[in-house]
């Protein structure tokens, strides 16, 4: 993408009543005035809230959205000119039960309060193999920390991802914490019966993984 097409898409984004972008000032000061809010000043009903982490293009924010309009979706991405696909799709679609939030995500409790939020997608996460980037991984055990002051008690977290590394690593550490369990598959297209907020939505990348046979992963889990 061209430096030309981010600044028009983050001006854009500027102008969407469903992107929100605190600084991180905000953030860390308790300044953002939709921390524990988010049900009352931007959804207005008290349906469950549930997050995708990293949601890049917003395809499976969108797509989650569309398919249970009894929730609330939140795409969080500290790339905008990524989500700026989501949020004009969303708008397109009438979709008032789609918001995208601009934050890194080791700041989620700043911009969420304790227990408002329900459930968390992670999806086709970097797995940040190498050692030295292991503070990265979306699932190692300071951010599950992280997500936990922000889940309900009951709150459950979706990892989806086409890397077995990533699978195995986030297994091994559920169980090694005797977290629970709920679902977990190594190749969910090949299996019948599959959830079918799993199967039912595919990503662009995803569906050139299918292409090339790739097996994508699956856990659902909770971490009280």
């Amino acid at each position: 993408m061209g430096s030309k097409n981010k600044l028009k898409r983050f001006k854009e984004n500027e102008t969407f009543p469903n992107v929100f972008q605190p600084s991180r000032d905000e953030l860390l000061q308790g300044l953002f005035e939709y921390k524990g809010k988010w049900r009352e000043k931007i959804f207005k009903n008290d349906k469950p809230i549930v997050l995708e982490l990293g949601c890049g293009k917003g395809e499976y924010t969108v797509g989650l959205a569309t398919n249970d309009t009894s929730k609330n979706y939140i795409g969080i991405d500290i790339k905008g000119a990524r989500f700026w696909r989501g949020a004009k799709t969303a708008m397109e679609e009438n979709l008032d039960n789609v918001a995208f939030l601009r934050i890194q995500i080791e700041l989620i409790e700043y911009a969420f309060a304790k227990h408002e939020i329900d459930e968390i997608w992670i999806t086709f996460p970097d797995p940040q193999i190498k050692y030295k980037r292991t503070k990265h991984r979306l699932t190692n055990l300071d951010f599950l920390k992280r997500y936990n002051k922000v889940l309900k008690p009951e709150g459950i977290i979706h990892l989806k991802t086409d890397s077995e590394f990533m699978h195995g690593y986030t297994l091994g550490l559920l169980h090694g914490r005797g977290y629970d369990v709920l679902y977990a598959n190594h190749n969910v297209y090949k299996l019948e019966g599959s959830p079918e907020e799993v199967t039912g939505i595919q990503t662009f990348y995803e569906s050139q993984y299918l292409e090339q046979d790739k097996a994508i992963t699956y856990i659902r889990f909770k971490i009280n």
